[in-house]
């Protein structure tokens, strides 16, 4: 059934071998070289075929895969579909579309939500599996379904106590372990109960928020609809030209150093869908405003909460296409340095300024630059 000089990825249940359809079945039948996770292999344990854990990186596979193409039947086993966060997408980039073959599985997304009888067509899914967590965290103030792959590092709770803690609300929440295998187990409950909870590594979390308000950007808010004290809060004219030139956009990163309790942070992120906000900040008191001021927010946009001191804290942010400077603590040259590096080709760097003396630092730093004020 497998067909001479092409490598055939063959998506495989919890169940095993009891999950695979007719032609899969034949095609792994066929393989003269089996390779796979040792747990995938353990499910064919008779199967006469040279059998090839995959245990390292990807190099030493990839090199071995060229080796035996058309020379002997080869077929890799990866979990659901290799195409979906899989291996399937490597090995094509890597040997060619012509000599790889994917035979997809049901995968654990859609289990998942079957087993709720809950369609997902309109479900925002993130990969936490081997990757940074912030795209969860950024994906999730914007939908109401969610799906998230973990792996034993970003465990369902520590997804769950990430979210919580950029101001999702404590939403309905399922972990599923084991889907479709004989150990199938599920939880129900709520994102603070699931961030108190142990699960085994082979689990998918669902997040099921409420109906999300329909609602048009917010802009121009008084500075009452926001906490904050001592008057220390960007005014709403000072933000409207601030984020005027800021210009952000949908799917856009921004990254707002000295966010205070956020003013800035909150309206540039109901004005970019899809995107996420960075608001960085030292005071622990003004962190605690901030926070409180997302989670009020929640459903317009997206804002991550980062409590540091600039411009360290802005070493593992993402790449920015804006960056607004609201306070630097005395760092204001460092942090102008940092971020005019760090943007993306057409990025804009906007900075408030309290201060005659400010202005001059921030205009010096701008000439040697080779920028004209």
């Amino acid at each position: 059934m497998s067909r001479p000089g092409v490598l055939s990825i063959v998506g495989i249940g919890d169940d095993g071998a009891a999950s695979l359809g007719p032609r899969a079945t034949a095609i792994v039948q066929d393989a003269e070289v089996l390779c796979g996770g040792r747990r995938h292999l353990a499910m064919f344990p008779e199967h006469p075929a040279e059998r090839v854990p995959i245990t390292g990186g990807l190099e030493p596979l990839v090199q071995r895969l060229r080796s035996e193409l058309g020379r002997r039947s080869v077929v890799v086993l990866a979990s659901g579909d290799p195409g979906f966060y899989g291996i399937g997408p490597l090995l094509v980039e890597r040997l060619g579309r012509v000599q790889v073959e994917i035979v997809p599985n049901v995968g654990a997304v859609a289990l998942a939500f079957a087993r709720l009888g809950e369609s997902w067509q309109d479900a925002s899914v993130v990969s936490a599996h081997g990757r940074p967590l912030d795209p969860a965290i950024q994906q999730a103030q914007g939908v109401r379904k969610l799906a998230i792959l973990t792996d034993e590092s970003n465990t369902p709770s520590v997804v769950a106590r990430a979210l919580l803690g950029a101001g999702v609300e404590d939403a309905s929440a399922h972990v599923f372990e084991h889907l479709g295998g004989r150990s199938e187990r599920r939880f129900d409950g709520r994102l603070s109960e699931v961030a108190a909870r142990t699960f085994c590594p082979l689990n998918v979390l669902i997040v099921l928020r409420e109906p999300l308000a329909e609602h048009a950007p917010v802009f121009g808010r008084t500075e009452a609809e926001f906490l904050h004290r001592g008057g220390l809060i960007t005014k709403a004219e000072v933000r409207a030209v601030s984020l005027s030139k800021l210009r952000p956009r949908a799917g856009g990163t921004l990254w707002d150093v000295g966010a205070g309790c956020g003013s800035v942070a909150i309206e540039a992120a109901g004005l970019m869908p899809g995107g996420a906000v960075y608001a960085v900040e030292r005071s622990t008191e003004q962190v605690e405003l901030l926070r409180r001021n997302v989670a009020a927010a929640s459903g317009h946009g997206t804002v991550v909460v980062v409590q540091g001191e600039a411009p360290a804290a802005l070493a593992a942010l993402p790449e920015p296409d804006a960056v607004f400077v609201g306070g630097s603590g005395g760092e204001l040259e460092a942090i102008l340095g940092l971020a005019y590096d760090r943007l993306r080709p057409g990025g804009r760097l906007v900075v408030n300024l309290a201060t005659i003396e400010r202005l001059a630092t921030c205009l010096a730093w701008a000439r040697r630059r080779g920028m004209s004020p």
